[in-house]
């Protein structure tokens, strides 16, 4: 018999393969205690839709069962109230779906729901497991049949082996063969499991309902703000924090403090929602420090300082407060368009960057402006960017980075392309400058960067900056590998 009895497909309404490749990783949801656990698990993953726009799902526990549906598309297109009011149930997990393993297709939406011998489980899961392709491959040889692409799978097949489902509590020694970064959402029919890789990589925190006292577990802060539930603390890392009748109780995949935390500093510096708490720091007060620290460190001989927006808008405030530039708007913006810098092609980047940004003429014609970035990866939609306020009539431009350039692929849940194809990779700061065709650029330092931060610096992976990896990784799990 193998390991999974049966992978539960999807809802019968998702069919089709779609590859948007819009949106970030993933965001997690989930709460126990409530007859609208469906109803507020769709809110918070709206509320965490820039984590991820590739696909949407939520599993709820009712009658001694679980009942899934997911399907490809924003939370709004997946979830209408008719759906929703078919999802009854008084507890419930939630997914929103960016590929970082695995492609863009139906097989690989999340939650995954299994039968196996010891009833039905789904997961949900945010993160890249480094030792994927080792595991699967294990249950692979033993003749186990896997249905996605998604690294996320591995996680059911262990927790169905014979080894650790026969366990009183299998669920510490199944997350120990894991290695990587995790957030993860387990939902059976009687309990909700969370639990959070020894490093922390990724953020998981915990919440509860004013009115009925109901838990709830998410990626980032804003989802409690979405539910008004009131903030009670972060998943530890390595910890495992149970939801069910009994209340909260955790226990441990390693011992407290065995491990120094790896919290991933680009979650702060891109992808988190700017009123979001993230690591113990509000995601907008660390970004407008950057913006101080970069004015201190990099300033520009300016008239007016604009961001690039979404992300940028906090740093800008900053440079601006601490230089005395005055903060100027230099753009218009499409919500409607998605994030450039995960589009899979260039020409769709550059397309992507037309439809989002308008320049706002009167700004910038015939003055020198500083242009804050949050970040700059390929460097191909920066340009773009630097082009079309050439032609607005900018005088001069002065790009200032908000971050150190990066320069290392993160094995651990950001999309980034190949080093290969990253700006910084083989380039003076001067090369890079010619590229982007601005008159002077500047990035943070990484000291800098780390002296935004409120934790210790060396409790951060900064393997994007510094191509310093906070674990070893022998055989890294790139976006396709899991592909067959």
């Amino acid at each position: 018999m193998l390991p999974c009895e049966e992978l539960i497909p999807a809802d019968a309404t998702a069919s089709g393969d779609r590859d948007p490749r819009i949106g970030e990783y993933c965001g997690l949801f989930g709460i126990f205690g409530t007859p609208d656990a469906a109803l507020l698990t769709t809110r918070g993953l709206y509320a965490q839709q820039h984590r991820g726009q590739e696909a949407a799902g939520i599993c709820v526990g009712r009658g001694g069962g679980l009942h899934l549906h997911a399907a490809a598309g924003l939370v709004t297109e997946v979830f209408t109230p008719d759906r929703i009011a078919s999802l009854p149930g008084e507890h419930a997990i939630g997914h929103v779906r960016y590929s970082t393993t695995g492609s863009s297709t139906e097989r690989n939406v999340q939650p995954m729901l299994i039968n196996y011998a010891q009833g039905q489980v789904a997961v949900a899961h945010n993160g890249n497991l480094v030792n994927a392709v080792a595991l699967r491959e294990r249950y692979e040889r033993r003749g186990a049949i896997f249905r996605s692409s998604c690294d996320t799978e591995v996680i059911l097949h262990l927790l169905a082996d014979p080894r650790f489902s026969e366990q009183n509590d299998p669920l510490p020694a199944v997350l120990n063969e894991l290695r990587g970064a995790f957030c993860l959402l387990f939902i059976f029919p009687d309990r909700i499991e969370a639990a959070r890789d020894p490093y922390g990589l990724r953020p998981l925190c915990i919440g509860r309902l004013p009115e009925g006292g109901a838990y709830i577990v998410a990626s980032e802060t804003c989802a409690l703000d979405m539910v008004e539930a009131d903030y009670v603390r972060d998943v530890a890392p390595g910890e495992i924090v149970t939801l069910s009748v009994a209340g909260l109780s955790s226990r441990w995949i390693a011992p407290p403090g065995s491990v120094r935390p790896a919290h991933c500093i680009f979650e702060q510096v891109y992808f988190a929602d700017p009123s979001s708490d993230v690591f113990g720091q509000n995601v907008h007060a660390f970004r407008a420090a950057t913006g101080r620290r970069l004015a201190v460190e990099s300033p520009a001989d300016a008239d007016v300082c604009i961001a690039v927006p979404n992300c940028a808008r906090c740093a800008a405030q900053g440079f601006a407060q601490q230089s005395g530039v005055p903060l100027g708007r230099g753009f218009t913006v499409s919500h409607y368009a998605g994030r450039s810098f995960i589009k899979p092609t260039q020409a769709e980047r550059d397309l992507t960057v037309r439809m989002k940004l308008n320049v706002i003429k009167e700004t910038v014609r015939g003055r020198r402006v500083a242009v804050i970035e949050d970040s700059v990866v390929r460097g191909t939609t920066t340009r773009g960017k630097i082009g079309a306020l050439r032609r607005a009539g900018a005088r001069e431009i002065h790009l200032r980075v908000a971050s150190p350039p990066i320069r290392g692929e993160c094995y651990f849940g950001i999309d980034f392309p190949d080093r290969r194809e990253l700006i910084a990779t083989g380039r003076s700061l001067e090369q890079i400058r010619q590229f982007l065709e601005v008159d002077s650029l500047a990035y943070l330092s990484l000291e800098g960067l780390l002296a935004c931060a409120l934790r210790p610096p060396e409790h951060y992976c900064t393997a994007c900056f510094s191509e310093k990896l906070p674990m070893p990784v022998d055989a890294p799990v790139h976006k396709l590998s899991l592909e067959r």
